[in-house]
């Protein structure tokens, strides 16, 4: 392909940005329909991309490469593998339904909607550079717009939830930039290329140093334990549309920077420490679930949840590389390929649940779970919708996590069996406070002062049922991610 679709998608919301500030005061229906706009240009853009990548030729694809400053090696150089397409695709989709569940807002649009789109810019860059310097120059766009977000339009003590946010994450960045820096200098190459770092074999002892900066630098943004307790904050004082692009995309980044960064570059550093890695993402399997089951908020839930299921995503990581290493070719493909369908899958469930939690708290202007009881009977989609995302998270088969977490246990239980029988308790316990909520504020006697809310309808409707479709989709067909995730796994395999 010719055209610069990688390019072109992220110029949608860097343009978006420009047009967005220099719309006149007052004018808010432009700005959502300029958001609008732009966002569903990405996502058909994203789903051009997904069908013209040819998952046989494997490897990157759709390179853009042009010298930016030659004198120190960095470069505007895009490409993707499979991987990249399915998150960027994952960022258009939760990026178009969050633009559409903000339709409402009615405070400072024009600067809630170029700080939003200037954070998927961010995103979209550090899914497609292939300059280790453009990834952490994008990460940190991607990261910086949260925090004024949160500080303007968040809630329930928001000012804390912010300040909680960017010290987490740049304490990660203080440990990432200077790890990148002593890659690039040790490598001796002149070049920030991640491909051409990629080809290089480092010193062990240099990768068992600096792989724990990387690991620790990207993994705090992924939500790991125990680095995760600004992400439930964050999540409750988030608006809707900003908690879905907070754990649907922005904590993927953290473990794509993991994957491209820490494994492709550091494999024999990833090696030595994946047993103590893998050992906390399967504390943080239990303990997300386990708080999550005392937490009378919705979103607390949902945060505490993302935790959990972000520990699969890092255990399977983990696991991958064991496998790997050590020969077994099937448990490593299984690890890798469910921890990124657990990447895509997660986010698409969690864009589901804030969006249908910020409608009932619009609505409502209540997020307690004991507020509530027998809703189900007074806003019934958005109930049903609410419990798809539930039963998402519990693993139901015909749902899209079930693949990503199915793949990861039986990997687990392949490699470490005791560790495997524990994270699989770990889906127990989200069916338990998955039903807890379910009977707790959907079911039994409606509450007479909720009476009369207006259920999800219209252009409320279009953006959750998006993301229903999407779950149901990758739930009967997973092939589709699995074949365009496959390949890449298979040549990751030649890191080891």
């Amino acid at each position: 392909m010719d055209f610069p679709i990688l390019s072109a998608i992220l110029l949608c919301p860097l343009a978006a940005v420009l047009v967005i500030m220099l719309i006149p005061a007052g004018r808010d229906e432009w700005v959502r329909w300029v958001s609008a706009v732009f966002s569903a240009i990405a996502l058909a853009l994203s789903t051009v991309l997904w069908f013209a990548y040819d998952p046989g030729a494997a490897g990157l694809q759709f390179t853009e490469h042009i010298p930016w400053v030659p004198a120190v090696g960095i470069d505007y150089h895009m490409a993707v593998d499979g991987y990249g397409v399915a998150l960027i695709m994952l960022n258009s989709l939760v990026l178009f339904t969050g633009v559409l569940t903000m339709w409402t807002l009615k405070v400072r649009v024009k600067e809630y909607f170029a700080f939003m789109m200037l954070l998927v810019v961010g995103v979209y860059g550090v899914f497609m550079t292939q300059d280790l310097f453009l990834l952490f120059f994008f990460y940190e766009i991607a990261v910086v717009p949260m925090y004024p977000l949160i500080l303007i339009w968040g809630s329930t003590r928001k000012e804390y939830g912010a300040m909680k946010l960017m010290l987490f994450l740049l304490v990660g960045s203080a440990l990432l930039f200077p790890a990148l820096l002593a890659i690039y200098h040790q490598a001796g190459l002149g070049t920030f290329s991640l491909v051409e770092l990629g080809a290089h074999t480092f010193e062990r002892d240099f990768q068992v140093f600096v792989y724990p900066f990387v690991y620790l630098g990207f993994g705090v943004l992924a939500g790991m334990f125990p680095f995760h307790g600004w992400s439930p904050t964050g999540h409750v004082a988030a608006p809707t549309a900003v908690s879905m692009l907070h754990a649907g995309v922005l904590m993927k980044l953290g473990a794509f920077g993991v994957l491209v960064v820490g494994i492709r570059l550091l494999p024999e550093g990833a090696l030595y420490w994946a047993p103590l890695f893998a050992v906390l993402a399967a504390v943080g399997i239990i303990y997300g679930g386990f708080v999550a089951l005392r937490q009378n908020d919705f979103k607390f839930v949902i945060g505490f949840s993302s935790v959990s299921h972000m520990g699969i995503v890092l255990l399977g990581l983990n696991i991958g590389v064991i496998g790997f290493a050590g020969g077994d070719a099937s448990t490593g493909q299984s690890a890798f390929d469910g921890a990124v369908f657990q990447m895509f899958a997660h986010g698409v469930m969690t864009a589901l649940f804030f969006s249908t939690v910020g409608y009932i708290y619009e609505t409502s202007h209540s997020k307690m779970i004991g507020d509530f009881g027998g809703l189900g009977s007074q806003m019934p989609k958005a109930v049903s919708i609410f419990i798809v995302a539930g039963l998402c998270g519990a693993g139901l088969p015909g749902l899209a996590s079930f693949w990503g977490e199915l793949l990861v246990f039986l990997a687990a239980l392949a490699t470490f069996p005791l560790l495997g029988a524990v994270v699989v308790a770990g889906l127990v316990l989200t069916a338990l406070y998955v039903l807890r909520v379910f009977n707790q504020a959907f079911f039994g006697p409606p509450n007479p002062k909720w009476e009369g809310l207006p259920d999800l309808r219209g252009w409320a409707l279009l953006p959750r049922a998006l993301l229903v479709a999407v779950l149901v989709l990758f739930g009967f067909f997973p092939r589709a991610m699995l074949d365009l995730i496959g390949s890449t796994t298979s040549l990751l395999a030649e890191v080891f």
